[in-house]
């Protein structure tokens, strides 16, 4: 422990998840909790459907193969805890639809604890109440841990979510673990030493690819945190605020302040975000903006001529992408997105294909599409949207919001039927059978893997 009156950052946090039990959580945090683990896991069923998953799979399968733990969504023997936390988390950010926090804070607290958590209820045979408690302790520290960045790491070039997520994800894995604070604190500590992530395929014009591994190590990184803490491993615990920590070295315009205000008082657990689109989170109130304004005159595609966005800073310097070499790039691009959804159902992941990257009406409305920034707008996700129509109309909406939003929230029905879309792979009657387990989490005897 740090020397000094008040306990460091990482203490306070490693004090609080410990001592946090199931029946101090409100039911509205229980109750968004359990919606993003199963909203999570349904990702990493269509996630490892797709091809640029099957590396991480092929990987885990070769060194992690052996062990108690699921790949979801793909046939495997079990695995090793890493291995499995490693594949499902990099596969539950492979379509770019799972949760974050709003505001935004460079944390997916989907893709970076869920892997990790059912990782280490698997390998322990630990209850669905523990699993849900773990998980709400693991999101108030991560997510207190990305707002005190202030967007600094992505200013700087590196992924937000892959410095961010090990510190979640060894809290999650941690407290399964039956980790105390003295081993929640080591823990922290040495996951301060795994962040690893840069933009880069942001400018490359290739290797987009890496993005989701990113997430996949966040994840792999807590469990392999815990288990040395487990040892007796040691970490510094001013890790998070002190010299060379995590805010100094990673960021510029960090708040030390904000990784422990209102710890206890206040859940930041309410704050996650479900994507309505698998893209980009700087896209989805824009799309949904412009959706609503072809449904409500009864627009095409081809019956836009011209389109301009009033957007964030962050959105000209990082998701102007007019050529994205692959899908993946194509769904962090702002513009891509924008006119995908012009001629495609962006809802449907499906529509999110390698021969949208040719179609020509695609390629044509993108390059049209203005960028400028503008400063008045309510958040960073928010923009103003601009449509000029082939008749010489021209139509606006301030894109402020989208469905699943934690003040647009979905539907139990909502969250259900993503469920059913995402995990179909598995068959109608296995999915639904799966969903009601998980929906019943803290009644469950184990973690429910499928």
């Amino acid at each position: 422990m740090a020397t000094g009156r008040q306990p460091s950052a990482s203490r306070q946090l490693a004090e609080f998840a410990a001592g946090l039990r199931y029946d101090a959580i409100p039911a509205d945090v229980r109750e968004r909790a359990r919606a993003c683990i199963i909203d999570t896991l349904a990702c990493c069923v269509h996630g490892a459907s797709l091809p640029w998953s099957a590396a991480t799979a092929a990987y885990a399968r070769r060194y992690g193969s052996g062990g108690p733990c699921t790949l979801f969504g793909a046939s495997s023997p079990g695995l090793t805890a890493p291995a499995a936390a490693l594949a499902n988390g990099a596969a539950a950010h492979a379509f770019e639809q799972d949760s974050l926090r709003f505001p935004g804070a460079g944390v997916h607290p989907g893709a970076t604890l869920v892997p990790a958590l059912a990782a280490a209820c698997q390998e322990t045979g630990a209850h669905g109440r523990q699993a849900l408690t773990a998980f709400v302790a693991a999101c108030e520290v991560l997510f207190r841990i990305g707002a005190a960045t202030h967007h600094g790491c992505e200013k700087l070039g590196f992924h937000a979510p892959g410095l961010t997520g090990p510190y979640g994800a060894a809290i999650a894995a941690g407290l399964v673990h039956g980790l105390d604070a003295d081993g929640l604190a080591r823990a922290l500590g040495i996951a301060g030493s795994l962040s690893a992530g840069l933009l880069a395929f942001t400018k490359a014009g290739n290797g987009a690819m890496v993005k989701r591994l990113h997430l996949g190590r966040a994840a792999e990184a807590g469990v392999m945190a815990a288990a040395l803490a487990q040892e007796g491993y040691e970490g510094p615990d001013t890790i998070l605020e002190g010299r060379y920590g995590f805010l100094d070295a990673y960021c510029r315009d960090a708040e030390p302040a904000l990784l422990t205000r209102g710890l206890g008082d206040s859940w930041e657990t309410l704050k996650i975000c479900f994507k309505r689109y698998p893209c980009h989170v700087t896209a989805q109130a824009p799309i949904q903006a412009l959706r609503g304004l072809m449904a409500r005159h009864g627009l095409s595609g081809a019956d836009i001529v011209s389109m301009a966005l009033g957007c964030s800073e962050k959105v000209v310097s990082h998701h102007d992408i007019r050529a994205p070499a692959d899908i993946m790039a194509a769904q962090y691009s702002v513009p891509f997105c924008l006119a995908l959804a012009q001629f495609r159902d962006p809802e449907d992941p499906g529509a999110y294909t390698a021969d949208a990257l040719h179609d020509p009406a695609i390629r044509r409305a993108c390059d049209r599409i203005v960028l400028v920034t503008q400063a008045d707008l309510p958040s960073a996700w928010s923009a103003r949207l601009t449509l000029g129509l082939r008749d010489g109309r021209r139509l606006e909406a301030m894109a402020d919001g989208f469905l699943g939003l934690p003040s647009l929230p979905m539907t139990e029905d909502d969250l259900r039927r993503r469920f059913m879309l995402r995990a179909q792979g598995l068959g109608a009657d296995a999915a639904a059978g799966w969903y009601g387990r998980l929906a019943d989490l803290e009644n469950q005897p184990e973690f429910p893997a499928g």
